[in-house]
């Protein structure tokens, strides 16, 4: 079942007015199935969490994350799981996403967002996770992105991976081709790792 954008709370629209106060506008498209990936795309910032978690909560969005387990540090690492962090151990990785894509038969909603540059400097490829799962989940991926161009944040675009990963590629780096991040010099190269 596929829950319906809320209605807005006072914790909504505190969340919003903070985006807009700081000169950030918010495009939210609802989700079209109850399940899927998010890729974030450009994340080149620190402050692309901050804006983000304000766009996931003004937005009323109910979806997960994941980061690295150095950004759960305690005393914090109880909140950052309650707004949806998910850590993993990129030492120990393997199997991930797999059991990702187990979760993702298990629930009835399950949306998970991902940056998989998997870093804010710039690299040459994309770590290929975001799209392994929503593959073998046979999910649909959201395409987020937050551009500091327009000062936008959005997620208004849809799209589902073939498995042909160059024409799924192509499709993505067409999307983001005039998003930029707050560094764009570090953004990394739209393609996955052969």
């Amino acid at each position: 079942m596929t829950p319906n954008a809320p209605q807005p709370s006072p914790f909504r629209r505190l969340a919003l007015w903070l985006l807009r106060l700081f000169g950030w506008r918010s495009v939210m498209v609802w989700p079209p199935e109850p399940k899927g990936v998010i890729m974030v795309y450009p994340h080149t910032s620190n402050w692309d969490f901050i804006v983000g978690m304000l766009f996931k909560i003004g937005n009323g969005l109910p979806a997960n994350w994941i980061g690295k387990a150095e950004m759960f540090p305690a005393p914090f690492t109880g909140l950052l799981k309650w707004l949806g962090g998910i850590p993993i151990d990129r030492r120990r990785s393997k199997g991930f996403a797999d059991a990702l894509v187990d979760e993702f038969r298990r629930r009835d909603w399950m949306w998970v967002a991902i940056a998989p540059e998997g870093t804010r400097s710039h690299t040459d490829h994309l770590k290929s996770g975001f799209y392994q799962i929503a593959v073998a989940a046979d999910v649909p991926v959201a395409l987020a992105y937050i551009d500091y161009g327009t000062r936008t944040l959005g997620i208004d675009t849809y799209v589902r991976m073939t498995g042909d990963r160059e024409a799924d590629m192509a499709k993505i780096r067409a999307f983001y081709a005039d998003k930029r991040g707050h560094r764009p010099e570090l953004a990394g190269e739209l393609r996955l790792r052969r």
